[in-house]
């Protein structure tokens, strides 16, 4: 009997099962995927009895369009392998097939839900109301870019578009389509117009791609998205500020009707005349008003209004002159006597001190004649001899520097 060695074992079980299961397709539930930093995938194959590992290198990881996740239901194709430091069987997975539903339907749900969380979707571009020039991202030989010329040119001729070229289909397209959103941002058009004519859903996939939408969501330009016909639908319509169902129907999207324009300046040239009529006629009364307003401050006016108000003023002063006239006509008689009054009390004090000055003349005359150390007799203001005081007259003697009154109490003649 041969005793093997461990390693010699497992090299002969890795032979066997290596040259006899060497292409198997395999459905089961997908159980803890781990995407590894190397770029492998490796997760586990279950159903309700048994569970195997698989791992997918990363060089068959890239044809695989969506992403393996928790509990999937997959076909998986590919060799059955042993690991032999662990003396492990694995399947060696070449392709990945969802079990019902296609892997680009899954991938396309899955980009959708991812893009959708970061923020993709939240439109915040604004498509101008009147649109003069255009950029167009498609294929310069599709029949898609002719059908939206022939539409602009019906529509608005006098639109300016920019055509910027790129694949729509393909594996290099995704790429292409991303830098030719880039150049056509570039353009500083008014709207972008990305896509193409209908085709399945493999020939629309670059429309599908992270690397369009991410173009398209960090344009400044807004996007109009018109990717094959009205049932489909695609990421670039959801990350687009716009989705026409059809290449065409964008152009009529965005575009004025030149008819429709033309009718609508008729409704507004016949409204600007009857505007315009109106506004005439109020201006006509506004002049009118004007013109009545300067002929009231106007200077004649100003003028005539001041004569008017002098002559009443000249009135008004003659009769108040008339009045105080009259009044001081009246006041003159008692004036008169005032004045005359006035004048005889004014000459009786004036004789009144005349008679003073005379008697004081008088008597500085007749101290002249009276010797020194002698009185004069004054009686009623004058000298009088002393035969001429009765007994009870009342006398002053008088002499330069005194004057004494007295009372006669008796006469005798020497």
């Amino acid at each position: 009997m041969k005793i093997l060695q461990v390693s010699e074992l497992t090299q002969q079980i890795k032979n066997l099962l290596e040259s006899h299961f060497t292409q198997v397709f395999v459905e089961g539930e997908v159980s803890r995927p781990t995407y590894h930093t190397s770029g492998h995938l490796y997760f586990s194959l279950k159903d309700d009895k048994s569970v195997i590992r698989v791992v997918m290198f990363r060089s068959d990881l890239a044809n695989v369009p969506f992403r393996v996740e928790e509990g999937q239901k997959l076909i998986v194709g590919g060799r059955i392998g042993l690991y032999s430091p662990r003396g492990e069987y694995q399947l060696y997975a070449k392709e990945l097939h969802p079990a019902g539903e296609g892997s680009l339907q899954i991938a396309f749900k899955q980009l959708k839900e991812r893009l959708e969380k970061e923020g993709y979707f939240a439109k915040n571009r604004s498509i101008p109301d009147f649109v003069r020039s255009i950029a167009i991202v498609t294929s310069k030989t599709s029949a898609a870019l002719q059908d939206m010329l022939r539409v602009a040119n019906k529509r608005w001729p006098l639109v300016k578009i920019y055509v910027v070229n790129s694949l729509v289909q393909g594996k290099e397209a995704a790429q292409e389509l991303a830098e030719a959103i880039r150049v056509a941002d570039g353009l500083g058009a008014d709207v972008m117009i990305v896509g193409r004519g209908g085709g399945s859903l493999e020939d629309l996939w670059c429309f599908n791609e992270e690397i369009v939408a991410k173009a398209i969501f960090e344009a400044k330009t807004p996007v109009v998205s018109a990717v094959g016909h009205e049932i489909d639908y695609v990421i670039s319509d959801f990350v687009a500020d716009l989705r026409a169902p059809t290449p065409s129907a964008a152009m009529e999207m965005i575009l004025p009707d030149r008819m429709e324009v033309l009718q609508m300046l008729d409704i507004l040239q016949e409204r600007m005349y009857k505007r315009m009529l109106s506004i005439a006629a109020l201006k006509e009364q506004d002049m009118l008003y004007v013109q009545r307003s300067l002929q009231q401050l106007s200077p004649q006016k100003k003028i005539a209004l001041y004569l008017s108000q002098m002559q009443s003023l000249y009135a008004t002063l003659q009769q108040a002159m008339q009045m105080q006239l009259s009044h001081k006509a009246q006041l003159l008689p008692q004036i008169k006597n005032s004045i005359q009054n006035a004048i005889q009390s004014i000459m009786h004090k004036k004789y009144q001190e005349l008679d003073h000055l005379q008697q004081k003349l008088q008597f500085a005359y007749e101290s002249k004649k009276t010797p020194p150390a002698f009185a004069q007799v004054i009686k009623d203001g004058k000298p009088v001899a002393l035969e001429n005081v009765a007994i009870g007259d009342d006398i002053e003697l008088q002499d330069l520097s005194y004057r004494l009154t007295a009372q006669v109490k008796g006469k005798d003649a020497l």
